[in-house]
């Protein structure tokens, strides 16, 4: 199995990642799959959604071979967490 190599530096990554997700992905995944996982291959535009990373991608993986992959959790400026987190008093 060839190892795939990344042909963008990690800025142009990121933003090309952010842009198709805010432009074409975002509007059509937003409602109803909050908190969600969208692998986006960010030469094509396509892309897969599922709670699950490994799935979402092992799928867009399957219909694009070569894909270069950018994760993003629906609703969330983060795809993980790090850390302790503070519960909320009422």
């Amino acid at each position: 199995m060839a190892v795939r190599q990344p042909r963008y530096s990690k800025e142009e990554y990121a933003r090309r990642g952010d842009e198709i997700y805010e432009s074409q992905v975002r509007p059509q995944v937003e409602e109803g799959n909050y908190g969600k996982i969208a692998a986006i291959d960010i030469e094509t535009g396509d892309f897969e959604v599922d709670p699950s990373e490994i799935v979402a991608c092992d799928r867009l993986e399957a219909r694009r071979p070569d894909a270069q992959i950018w994760i993003v959790r629906i609703g969330s400026r983060y795809v993980r967490r790090f850390g302790g987190r503070s519960r909320r008093t009422m």
